[in-house]
């Protein structure tokens, strides 16, 4: 077996590098024609959700603080509209 003919195996691993840019070259498109898209259309709803997420949080830190420190706390303030959400 240590006299295999070297030209031999040259191909299979040539053969074998086609493949796998041949594979990534489906993956690429693949992320670029179904996942991008995706995500830029519902980043923005990500983006809402996540800051709605840190205005409750922001909101518990005042409260806290202020039961802390014996006062009222402050009245939350109002969601601000959603630009982007369609009007029924």
């Amino acid at each position: 077996m240590a006299n295999d003919d070297p030209r031999r195996w040259e191909q299979q691993v040539r053969d074998a590098a086609v493949r796998v840019e041949d594979d990534l070259r489906r993956v690429v498109t693949y992320i670029n024609d179904q996942v991008v898209p995706d995500i830029r259309r519902n980043g923005s709803q990500a983006l809402r959700a996540a800051a709605g997420e840190l205005q409750k949080l922001a909101q518990r830190m005042d409260d806290r603080r202020a039961a802390a420190d014996g006062e009222s706390p402050p009245a939350p303030e109002p969601p601000a509209p959603e630009k982007d959400k369609p009007q029924p």
